[in-house]
């Protein structure tokens, strides 16, 4: 098939053409889609000449025929699709839904017309919406919107227990139309109206740390902007003149291989980078480094973390096998295999294909195992939230309890039993995209990182 490069296309079913691939090193897990090993593609021919075969066709059919209610056609499809990718065991193997495809395409590219805001999860299961960074310059910063308010309702929709997905894809819109948004802050509602603009996202943070040792934050390689706004970067620091560089990607979760390749190569001087080996065994060379005006080639030092996966780990191993920087921090997440994603579905949606493994330039595999740090540190930044669980009472009974100096209230459920569980400390962040923000003090990885220039 040929080396893959910056973007796949590939016609429908399983056709892919080599000129329009791109390869996807990311740590977000899912299931979905399927291979039929003997069969380019599945038919009713291929379907009815297996009896597991006939009993699919048949089940569906059945289903529609005699089950007590109607049969949600679309459901039913795509929950077979998801069967089917989940019968792989491989999280890496997965189907997004077109609703979900059309936001990640907009994240892939970087831009969209939204409020300006970054979200993570307000549930522990993953639902709502809270806000963990507001850009300045933008209509949530304007409006006053603060880190830490909730998402309620947008419009009139309740959206407090709606997937991430589904509320970004209700903020963002058309350039210049509005949208109405309730947020709690403190448990208190609050209601404002903003205009949706355009918004860039910056994936590199830059600052000089005492010493003039200059700083590189990545925060992900799935941004097709990444390649530009990292080589600005190491340009910016040359042209300070630091005495060393540090690389953080911590908590950078991959993305594009091209994007790997790329900021290893702004390092590296020759030999390979990673190198891609399919199922048949064979192995090809996927990225080399080319000596270029542009390279930093001072000292290097590269944090990692448990979160550091995929592309930081191609990296981050090239790196260390070329011993032209130092590892320092924990033991890498451990994603060493290559999607091939296909996004032109005939229904919208995308299936990304896990294709290949990687391997760093003296052929280690890293795939669920990871990357060992060069020097082992624990990553300080997040503290472990106080949490506690009790019984005992009756259903809907409060008790309250002082944590930290505050009151802490919780209920019984049905069964008399309550818990608690505190926020987790967040590293703070700048509200200008691009600048970091850092603390030497109380970060002991970027502490040890550091101390490698003295």
């Amino acid at each position: 098939m040929g080396h893959p490069i910056l973007l796949i296309r590939a016609p429908y079913p399983g056709r892919v053409n080599a000129k329009r691939l791109t390869v996807i090193l990311t740590a977000a897990a899912a299931t979905a889609a399927v291979a039929y090993a003997q069969l380019g593609a599945y038919t009713q021919e291929s379907l009815n000449a297996t009896a597991t075969g006939r009993t699919f066709l048949e089940v569906l059919s059945d289903l529609n025929k005699y089950y007590l209610k109607p049969v949600d056609q679309e459901k039913l499809l795509r929950g077979a699709i998801n069967g089917a990718i989940g019968s792989l065991d491989d999280e890496f193997t997965y189907y997004s839904q077109p609703e979900d495809n059309a936001i990640d395409a907009e994240n892939l590219q970087g831009e969209f017309y939204g409020i300006g805001v970054q979200l993570i999860a307000a549930n522990s299961d993953g639902t709502g919406g809270k806000i963990d960074n507001v850009f300045r310059g933008g209509s949530a910063s304007s409006a006053g919107v603060q880190i830490g308010d909730t998402f309620l309702k947008i419009g009139d929709t309740d959206v407090s227990t709606k997937k991430l997905n589904d509320i970004v894809r209700l903020v963002r819109g058309e350039k210049g139309s509005t949208v109405n948004v309730t947020f709690s802050r403190n448990g208190k509602p609050y209601v404002v109206k903003m205009e949706r603009q355009p918004v860039t996202i910056v994936s590199v943070e830059t600052t000089v740390l005492p010493g003039n040792i200059g700083y590189i934050g990545l925060n992900t390689f799935y941004n097709t902007k990444v390649i530009e706004q990292f080589r600005a970067a190491v340009a910016d620091m040359k042209k300070k003149n630091v005495k060393g560089l540090i690389l953080d990607l911590r908590d950078n979760g991959g993305g594009l291989l091209t994007a790997g390749v790329d900021v290893a190569d702004q390092f590296l001087q020759s030999g390979p980078i990673v190198s891609l080996r399919d199922r048949s065994g064979k192995t090809e060379v996927y990225g080399a480094a080319k000596p270029s005006a542009t390279d930093y080639t001072g000292p290097l030092v590269v944090l990692v973390n448990k979160n550091s996966a995929s592309a930081s780990e191609v990296v981050s191993g090239a790196l260390q096998d070329d011993s032209r920087a130092k590892i320092i921090g924990e033991q890498t997440f451990g994603k060493g295999v290559a999607q091939i994603p296909i996004d032109n579905l005939p229904d919208g949606g995308k299936v990304a294909i896990v294709n290949s493994a990687w391997l760093t330039p003296k052929n280690r595999e890293i795939h669920k195992k990871g990357i060992t740090p060069d020097v082992v540190v624990t990553d300080t930044r997040y503290t472990q939230p106080l949490n506690f669980t009790g019984g005992g009472l009756k259903a809907g009974e409060k008790v309250t309890l002082t944590v930290a100096g505050k009151p802490v209230t919780v209920t019984a459920d049905k069964d008399g039993k309550f818990s608690y569980t505190g926020e987790a400390a967040r590293p703070s962040r700048s509200a200008a995209q691009g600048e970091a923000i850092v603390d030497v003090n109380t970060d002991a990885i970027l502490k040890a990182g550091l101390a490698q220039f003295k």
